[in-house]
């Protein structure tokens, strides 16, 4: 079915089913536009692998995305809002496997509420890592339990709040003598920025593409 046939919704009128459209088509193009966006100076090979789930949950209301606060005492990433995820294990056998792993693990999302769509382009962090984002549907009921250890908090923002570009901050800050930029998307209470809304806007282009204008 082509694109033609499959219009983009209103953000507040988003199916599943078009989600699964857009994914099943492959996206490459876009893929292929974002993914340099996120790729750092470091050499991959030098990078630890890992995988985080982008949770899109079933709401009668709408579509949300889950997302976690973690705890304040973790050695990566402390405090910060994220995915459930977490480094790739051998056993694991793909980043697939290791964002189902790391979901169960840090909420307790149960496999057979988990329908993976597809991944978004690689995404390179500073404190190296090289994450595989695995989007999925999660289909409620929720009996979330929280890995008291790694996570603080849990909440769900509107996926039409994410995937509206007036949310999309673009912030500028010296560090060490460098100009770096970064993404934010502050929602209620919370602030979401860095790596997790990096891979919220990759969302964004890789469903409405183009991605001419993402550094803007």
């Amino acid at each position: 079915m082509s694109s033609e046939l499959y219009p983009s919704p209103r953000l507040d009128a988003i199916t599943a089913d078009w989600l699964r459209q857009r994914f099943a088509e492959g996206s490459s193009a876009r893929a292929k536009d974002v993914q340099h966006l996120h790729q750092m100076t470091i050499p991959v090979a030098a990078l630890r692998p890992a995988a985080v789930l982008v949770p899109l949950v079933l709401r009668p209301s709408g579509m949300t995305v889950l997302l976690t606060k973690r705890t304040a005492h973790l050695k990566d990433h402390a405090g910060q809002v994220s995915f459930p995820g977490g480094r790739c294990e051998p056993e694991d056998g793909s980043p697939i496997r290791t964002a189902i792993r790391e979901a169960e693990e840090e909420v307790g999302l149960e496999s057979r509420q988990i329908e993976v769509l597809g991944t978004l382009p690689d995404y390179d962090t500073g404190t190296g890592f090289h994450v595989v984002p695995v989007v999925a549907l999660i289909h409620p009921p929720l009996n979330l339990k929280l890995d008291d250890f790694e996570v603080a908090d849990v909440f769900e923002p509107p996926l039409s709040f994410i995937l509206d570009r007036d949310n999309h901050q673009r912030h500028r800050v010296e560090a060490r003598g460098k100009l770096r930029e970064f993404w934010a998307m502050p929602w209620e209470d919370y602030y979401i920025w860095g790596a997790t809304a990096g891979m919220l806007v990759s969302l964004y282009h890789y469903l409405y593409g183009p991605v001419g204008e993402i550094g803007e």
